[in-house]
């Protein structure tokens, strides 16, 4: 009988490649398959689905004595990351690509800034089954003990089912103790947004600068968002597609007085 080849994995993130949440999410991923990683040298959160044009692009590969995954260091973002591998560094396609576990939500409208999950979506747009995976703490001492269970059954499940064409998953998953967490809800989007201001601030040499701050509102009372799942207790799960079409809209444009 012919042996099947394990499920090749590519894993990355926009932590950095020395990030726990990485650490976390290669130890299941070694249950799975085979483990291949690339990942952005520093931290690169908030980078959305930017690549690098402009400037060249290094990837090392690296020691973190662990012979049974191969790691490369990239100073490109996390979609550059996920670029570089299936194009320069990779013999076949991945089977699957998760991205995380990052140090933070990216539910709601967050999605729409997420290195983490833009490198997923950039995997899902080349045909690969992709996840990108968070948690609801941004410290470095975050545990991703209790994640580990959820990330390990939703990523068997892809393996095993596939995904829906043009779809990659958003999984968040609250911050609390494996025994607290209910289960999983797969659910949309929450109507949320960041009310945001710049706050004007002088450096030691008297310029002038700017530091984003904001607070985060959900708008949204629906009881099917991935908001009120984290709230309530579960790890939500909501599928996203990379087609930003807004079909319910053509009709309406189709009919403006356009030549």
């Amino acid at each position: 009988m012919e042996n099947k080849k394990r499920p090749l994995i590519l894993v990355t993130n926009d932590d950095g490649v020395s990030a726990p949440g990485i650490r976390a999410l290669i130890d299941v991923a070694k249950k799975l398959g085979d483990v291949f990683v690339v990942a952005p040298d520093s931290p690169q959160s908030g980078m959305g689905h930017a690549i690098t044009v402009n400037n060249t692009i290094y990837c090392d590969k690296i020691d973190l004595s662990d012979p049974e995954v191969q790691i490369y260091s990239s100073s490109g973002t996390p979609v550059d990351c996920v670029k570089l591998a299936m194009s320069k560094i990779l013999d076949r396609k991945p089977d699957l690509c998760v991205s995380g576990i990052n140090h933070g939500s990216n539910s709601s409208i967050n999605v729409l800034y997420s290195g983490t999950m833009s490198a997923a979506v950039e995997a899902g747009t080349l045909g690969i089954p992709a996840i990108g995976f968070s948690l609801l703490d941004g410290s470095l001492e975050a545990d991703f003990e209790p994640s580990k269970k959820y990330v390990e059954q939703i990523c068997r499940q892809a393996l095993v089912n596939g995904m829906p064409e043009n779809t990659v998953l958003n999984v968040n998953i609250p911050k609390l103790p494996e025994e607290e967490i209910k289960g999983t809800k797969v659910c949309r989007q929450a109507d949320a947004k960041w009310i945001e201001s710049f706050d004007k601030r002088t450096n030691p040499n008297g310029r002038e600068y700017y530091w984003l701050t904001g607070n985060f509102v959900n708008l949204d009372t629906g009881e099917d968002t991935d908001e009120w799942a984290l709230e309530n207790g579960y790890v939500s799960i909501v599928p996203v597609q990379f087609d930003l079409t807004a079909y319910n809209a053509l009709e309406a444009i189709n009919k403006w007085d356009l030549p």
